[in-house]
């Protein structure tokens, strides 16, 4: 008999185990984020590399993670990283912000919201 309860714990526990999903996941980087991975890292508490960390970009406003060095443009733009703004600049960095040292456009929109959606995942 004992055992027979162990076993009917034992799968209460797993099947709500099995329902928790973690809050905040991110998810999977698309294909057109390899060319940010270059310069961006996005790891929480991740240093810098080339450019600034993306963590949780989504929201912050332009030049605010503290210990990198941004170009004068950018912590002169006001910008604030919403999906238009991110669109904008992702579109077109040096026509948005003239100025700053970000050279690389993603000229599809499609691949530009997929990297919206996914900067957007990362906390």
């Amino acid at each position: 008999m004992r055992r027979v309860a162990s076993l009917s714990l034992i799968s209460i526990g797993a099947s709500a185990a099995m329902m928790y999903v973690a809050p905040s996941m991110a998810q999977a980087p698309p294909p057109a984020f390899n060319a940010c991975r270059v310069c961006h890292t996005v790891q929480k508490d991740a240093k810098s590399g080339l450019g600034p960390n993306l963590n949780g970009v989504a929201g912050r406003p332009a030049a605010a993670l503290p210990g990198f060095t941004y170009s004068a443009a950018l912590k002169g733009s006001r910008l604030r990283w919403d999906d238009q703004t991110l669109n904008d600049f992702l579109a077109a960095p040096m026509k948005k912000v003239p100025g700053t040292r970000m050279p690389i456009a993603t000229p599809d929109p499609a691949k530009r919201a997929a990297i919206i959606a996914y900067l957007k995942s990362l906390k």
